[in-house]
């Protein structure tokens, strides 16, 4: 069983980190902007899209970030939420490993904390982790089970592993939930092109299309497509 973060004691040096947050250009609210549009830019695109590249710009920012994020983890070390949010920064700046230390410190703070559980999802799919993806994804589906994003990657994880049944079934309960997203619609044409099922493949790729023509995942795979017939 994993361990319970326990308070700093150290209230000097936590005063002293509070002052030196407060004289940071760097806002709070600032930090969470960034936060939630970069989660977007990830969970978008199927994660297809990599955080690093389109981030690459904006190192020092990133890590304005973690330092402010650690200041909140080193004020409340009990608080899930900012484990989390420490632990995406870590994930954008491409630091994995530290990026799962606070998401598994934040489930063992809250097993019941949906974040965690899916940021686990995330990174373990970067990893190639699938097994330990779908055990993450399955656990924040069962958490929140409208929420499409954990949907989305149960059936991804699936795809990878081949088992294209169950990655169609979280397919149509994700669609149910979010009809229309491109993001499912793509992961769908992406189950059934693993299959050599192009034509079909090619039909959905144009559907997700039909909902934002510049869906970049979707113009490349139907491309790539017209490799594969030839």
């Amino acid at each position: 069983m994993e361990s319970q973060v326990k308070p700093d004691a150290q209230e000097q040096s936590r005063t002293e980190n509070i002052k030196k947050v407060k004289k940071d250009r760097f806002t709070w609210w600032q930090s969470l902007i960034i936060l939630v549009v970069t989660l977007a830019i990830c969970l978008s695109a199927g994660y297809y899209v990599s955080a690093k590249y389109l981030w690459n710009k904006n190192d020092d920012e990133i890590v304005k970030q973690i330092e402010y994020n650690k200041a909140l983890v080193e004020q409340k070390p009990n608080d899930a939420s900012l484990r989390v949010q420490l632990g995406y920064s870590y994930f954008l700046k491409g630091d994995d490993d530290k990026a799962i230390k606070e998401y598994q410190t934040a489930k063992s703070l809250d097993k019941d904390y949906y974040a965690a559980y899916l940021n686990l999802a995330i990174v373990y799919d970067k990893q190639k982790r699938t097994d330990d993806a779908l055990q993450m994804a399955s656990k924040a589906s069962k958490l929140a089970p409208q929420d499409y994003k954990s949907l989305l990657l149960k059936a991804r994880s699936y795809r990878k592993l081949k088992m294209y049944d169950k990655a169609t079934e979280a397919l149509e309960i994700a669609n149910r939930y979010k009809p229309g997203n491109t993001d499912v619609i793509y992961e769908t044409g992406l189950v059934a092109e693993d299959q050599g099922k192009l034509k079909e493949a090619e039909d959905i790729y144009k559907e997700s299309l039909s909902y934002d023509p510049t869906f970049k995942p979707a113009l490349e795979a139907l491309e790539r497509l017209k490799t594969k017939k030839k």
